[in-house]
């Protein structure tokens, strides 16, 4: 097995873990304002979505140091990779609470994690390609955005759905 599976399946065990840790960090530390930026501080959907974006964004800086002169192509596709799994989990639970009228703790541990294999599945993939590597000043600055989103509306969120706590 190369070096770049390697450090995947790396990942996705440290994402995995890390994730679900953090899911509880931030009652942990008795609600320190600092943790409530990189851990949920509530139960929505848009809270949830660090349990992959950060773990992964700090998995992927650690990887990105070690593999970037192999495979340069690896720091744009792990952003990808990070973007479809954030974008994954509100798309599975809203899929699946909207036609079962209920969400269920299980499903929403397999939304995690099948958002953390996809979002490594297709890092893997696009990493030897070359040709993403010219998105790579965009899409760092899309995950900087995004994280300053995070510290944001983590305690100003808009008044729409995905802020909300799920009333399902």
């Amino acid at each position: 097995m190369n070096r770049l599976k390697r450090y995947t399946l790396a990942g996705i065990l440290f994402v995995s873990v890390f994730g679900t840790l953090s899911h509880f960090l931030y009652q942990l530390s008795g609600n320190s304002f600092l943790v409530g930026l990189f851990a949920p501080v509530g139960e929505s959907t848009w809270e949830h979505i660090k349990l992959l974006f950060f773990p992964m964004l700090f998995y992927s800086l650690w990887m990105s140091v070690r593999l970037r002169k192999e495979e340069p192509g690896v720091i744009p596709a792990l952003a990808v990779g990070n973007l479809a799994g954030c974008v994954l989990i509100p798309t599975i639970f809203y899929t699946y609470s909207g036609v079962l009228g209920f969400h269920l703790l299980s499903l929403d541990i397999i939304t995690f994690l099948v958002s953390v294999l996809a979002a490594f599945a297709l890092a893997l993939r696009l990493t030897p390609n070359g040709k993403i590597r010219k998105y790579e000043p965009v899409l760092v600055a899309v995950i900087a955005l995004i994280a300053v989103l995070f510290f944001v509306f983590t305690y100003g969120p808009p008044e729409i759905g995905l802020f909300a706590e799920p009333g399902i």
